[in-house]
């Protein structure tokens, strides 16, 4: 990934370092957080090399969300290919995903974060289309995702083993760069477009 900070009024987004790993642990593997992970539980070794490896992927730009110097969420963004025909220009979707400090919420940090990093991809690296899937029960993730301008595609009736749950179902959100320009982008900064 290249070395990008992004700052919001309140945080400051940039790359995840070795040393916030263990913090990252301390709310990743609480169970009101687990509770909507695939991954429930991650050994930290392991957990420890994914970012590892996610620091030297150029198409990872996956950013730890800080407060006052403190990690309080991740936002992960990784670019990939759409779906097409031969000839389809590479790399313009990214695949969107986020996990924050049940200790923080409330405030609208994630949703900041997601925005950011969201307007990031778009601004920055051209993303076209980016997606995003959640547990539908997941109330606080469908919020952000809709908060940030993405559109619900997809409702999978029973399509997810959930532990505690059995076969629920889940979300797919969406968001098209263009989109993103003529409705979420304007109202995140409506002075962008010389509005009072």
């Amino acid at each position: 990934m290249e070395n990008s900070t992004v700052r919001t009024e309140r945080l400051e987004l940039r790359p995840v370092r070795d040393d916030d790993v263990d913090r990252i642990l301390e709310y990743r593997n609480l169970p009101q957080v687990t509770r909507w992970l695939l991954r429930t539980q991650v050994d930290p070794a392991s957990f420890r090399a994914v970012w590892r490896r996610a620091d030297a992927d150029p198409d990872d730009h996956s950013m730890a969300a800080t407060l006052d110097g403190v990690v309080i969420g991740t936002v992960s963004l990784e670019v990939v290919d759409g779906m097409g025909q031969p000839g389809m220009p590479p790399r313009t979707e990214a695949q969107l995903g986020y996990i924050f400090d049940p200790a923080y919420g409330g405030h609208g940090y994630a949703t900041e974060a997601v925005s950011a990093v969201v307007a990031y991809a778009i601004d920055r690296l051209g993303i076209r289309r980016i997606t995003a899937g959640c547990f539908a029960d997941n109330l606080a993730s469908v919020r952000i995702l809709e908060k940030v301008g993405m559109r619900r595609e997809q409702h999978g009736v029973g399509e997810s083993w959930h532990a505690e749950l059995g076969w629920v179902d889940g979300y797919t959100y969406a968001l098209l760069a263009e989109t993103w320009h003529r409705e979420a982008a304007p109202q995140e900064h409506p002075n962008a477009l010389g509005r009072p």
